[in-house]
């Protein structure tokens, strides 16, 4: 078998930042959706997320995007990367790391400063609700948020060659 598009990136270049990962095209050769590699931790050079503070800012993130006047109409999915590195986003659309920053940006001060009831976190919404973990969610959305969205460089919205 082949490999996947995002299999084929260096990952020991990769560092943390927002990047392109793919783009899906209609039969007319338009774009039609974005997803994007939302790198929260260096792979294979740094502790990866533990899987409640992951699920956490899943939900949160989640909540948050679909929610939001701004983005809820373009958004088509928000995940976890089963690495535990980070997340994928997946936006309608021809879109840059640039386009969606703002996003991203917006969607990190939430859940850095969430409060609260964690939403669907609950035995009727959620299949493993008790795997949560909102203060280290919130350190881990912090520390993203300040180390690398609000400076941001350019060759962390694309990937390494």
């Amino acid at each position: 078998m082949e490999k996947i598009a995002s299999f084929k990136i260096d990952h020991t270049k990769l560092e943390r930042g927002l990047y392109v990962s793919r783009q899906d095209f209609d039969s007319d050769g338009r774009v039609i959706a974005t997803t994007l590699d939302i790198r929260m931790k260096r792979p294979n050079r740094e502790p990866v997320m533990n899987t409640a503070e992951l699920h956490t800012i899943e939900h949160l993130g989640a909540t948050f995007l679909r929610n939001s006047q701004k983005y809820a109409d373009s958004l088509i999915y928000f995940g976890p990367m089963g690495c535990r590195t980070g997340f994928y986003v997946i936006f309608k659309g021809d879109l840059t790391s640039a386009d969606v920053l703002p996003a991203v940006i917006e969607m990190f001060e939430f859940m850095a400063n969430y409060d609260g009831e964690i939403p669907g976190a609950d035995i009727y919404s959620c299949g493993n609700y008790l795997d949560q973990n909102l203060p280290m969610a919130r350190f881990e959305s912090q520390k993203f948020l300040s180390e690398v969205l609000m400076n941001i460089t350019e060759s962390q919205l694309n990937y390494p060659r």
